[in-house]
Parts: C-alpha cells; structure tokens; sequence
C-alpha cells in the first residue's frame, strides 16, 4: 500500500509538471505539427504512467484522466482545438484541471442561469436514493449464488454505472473548487435514450463523446469525404469513432487486469457503431416515418446496450474481479484511518466476494 500511495503521488507530480510544460510550450510554439512534436513525449508519458499502478481505482482513474481525456485533448492543443485551446489563453491552473479532469467549462459565464441544466446542479439529496440501492445490491450480492446469472451481471452493471456518474460529479465538484466556474453535466438520463445514436451521442458519459467528435469523428469525416458522398459520410466517420473507442476501452481492460486482450470489448463498440450507422441510413431514408413511440423505442434501445453489453463487454470485465478487488482497496482505505498506518490491499477479504 505504501508502494501504491507512493506511485500515485508520483505519477500525479509528473503529469502536472508535463502540462505545465505543454502550457508553456503553447506560449512559445505556435499550433501545428511542430508544437504537436513538442508535446508527443507526454502524450507518450500519459500512456506509461498507469503501468506504475496496481490498484483498480486508482489505475482506471488515471488512465481515463490522463491517458484517454489527458492526451486526446493535448492532440487537440496541438493544432490550436479543443478545451485547452482559448483566447485569452487559459490561466495554469484552469489549463491542468481542464487536462486532468473530465470537465469541460460552460462559456459565457455571466449566462449560467440560463445555460446550465437542471442534471448539472444535483444537490446531494439527488444520489441519496441511488445510494440506497447501492446498498441494496452490495448486500444482496452476498447470496449471489442464488440468482440467474443475468441479474448478477445486472447488479454489476449497476455498479459501473452509479460509480462512473459519482466519480465524474465528484471530479466536476473539485474543478468547481479549484476554478469557481460551473461545468456541464457528464450524463443526461441514459435510460431515456429513444435510439442507440442518442444514448451514445447525447446522453451517456458526455464528456468522452466530446473529446471523440473532434478528434476521431471530425477528421474521420474529412477523409471519407473523398470517397464517400457527402450524405452518407458520417456512416464511416461515426464507425471510426465507435472503434477508436473500443480499443481505447480495450487499452483500460488491460491496464486493469494485465490479462492478454480478447478483443471482446472492442467488438463491442465496432456492434454498436455498426447499429449507430444503421439506424442513420434508416432515419435518411425514410425521415420519421416509421419512428415507434418513445416508451418503446426507450426499451428496444436499453434492451439492446444492456444485450450487447452482457455478450462482449461484462465477461473480460468480471474476469479483472474488479468488485472483490476494489473493495479491499476500500477496506485499506478505510483501516489507514482506523489504525493509522498503511497496511497493502491484498492482505484484506471481502466477506461477500
């Protein structure tokens, strides 16, 4: 656990150093591929530090910060785009917390009571019943002998779900300490999504569909422009966009588990884009014809995520045991304030996994 706490530490240094680096490099070197050559040893470095981590929570966290986030937005710095790029030019500290974490500033702050939606001000009260049920199934995945197989894989999915959405409004809460400034929400109520293009494009974890648009979807679009006419070019660009970040998911699976990939996962996200193409030929072809009713269209979209999702991307995930795993990171945690000395993770059991 020491080893952990101190590698943490130090990966965290190194990655602020690095942006402060890029932010001075902004200064001096003017967009385009030679400020792009300039900072690609980061980006390089944000792929390595996570190898230094054990821990599934702090592994997973620095990864999706630095590696994924982190280095999508400096390629995008690079050539004068993205959240890092503004005029006047970001502070430092709006710069590194702009970097390291999945927020993203609403501009023209002197509108935000009209601009911010009511998912980006969730008072504590709002999680108090996903809390609850939270509880719910920890307890009752104690008996999980006695369920289907689905309803487990259910219950994990409900973890992943309510774990992600705290940890980015946690991240959003620190960014609106350290630069007083309010951030859009990262989710919009997946579950109401009416088709798998708005549930991955408009609903779910918005800040990755951001960082994806420009740096995957937009060029991807440029390129297949010359081959592709023009009213179907978003069919290749948005498949493009669904397999970069099916390997991106593939690239966390291992950092993870350090387990040789199965490809499961990407081909999860090469389906969904596959459907997402799918339904933009059916929508250009014949409009809103045949569009059912939201109620279900709500359930055919959630039912074919959640299929999907039990097929290819919940088995290489439950092999990284990341439940059983993240929690004795959590009972360490908790027995460093008990006892007052670290004591390493794996000598901790979980009753229940």
């Amino acid at each position: 656990m020491e080893g952990e706490t101190y590698n943490i530490i130090f990966d965290w240094s190194i990655a602020v150093a690095s942006l402060l680096y890029c932010h001075t490099i902004g200064m001096f070197i003017a967009q385009g591929t030679t400020r792009f050559l300039a900072l690609f040893p980061v980006i390089l470095l944000f792929f390595y530090l996570p190898l230094n981590l054990k821990s599934v929570f702090l592994c997973g966290l620095t990864f999706f910060f630095l590696s994924w986030l982190g280095t999508f937005k400096l390629i995008l710095y690079a050539f004068g785009q993205g959240p890092l790029s503004s005029y006047p030019t970001l502070t430092l500290s709006h710069f590194i917390t702009t970097a390291c974490l999945p927020v993203k500033i609403i501009p023209n702050q002197e509108n935000l009571q009209t601009t911010i939606t009511k998912n980006s001000k969730k008072s504590p009260k709002d999680y108090a019943p996903r809390v609850f049920l939270l509880l719910i199934t920890l307890k009752a995945y104690g008996y999980k002998e006695k369920f289907h197989p689905l309803l487990t894989t259910s219950i994990y999915a409900y973890y992943i779900f309510f774990s992600l959405e705290l940890l980015l409004a946690l991240a959003a809460s620190l960014a609106r300490t350290l630069i007083r400034a309010e951030l859009e929400p990262q989710f919009d109520e997946p579950h109401h999504a009416t088709s798998v293009q708005n549930f991955w494009g408009k609903r779910w974890n918005l800040m990755v569909s951001s960082i994806l648009r420009p740096t995957v979807y937009h060029p991807a679009r440029a390129v297949f422009s010359h081959v592709v006419q023009e009213r179907w070019v978003s069919v290749p660009a948005v498949f493009t966009t669904f397999l970069v970040s099916g390997i991106m998911h593939e690239m966390i699976f291992y950092y993870l588990g350090r387990l040789k990939p199965t490809w499961e996962v990407t081909w999860f996200f090469v389906i969904q884009g596959v459907w997402v193409g799918t339904e933009i030929v059916i929508k250009k072809t014949t409009g809103h014809r045949f569009e059912p009713p939201n109620v279900v269209s709500r359930v055919l979209t959630l039912a074919f995520v959640m299929i999907t999702a039990f097929w290819l991307f919940f088995p290489p995930f439950l092999r990284i045991d990341p439940v059983a795993r993240f929690c004795r990171e959590f009972l360490a945690f908790i027995g460093f304030f008990k006892h007052g000395h670290l004591i390493g993770f794996d000598e901790y059991s979980c009753s229940y996994f």
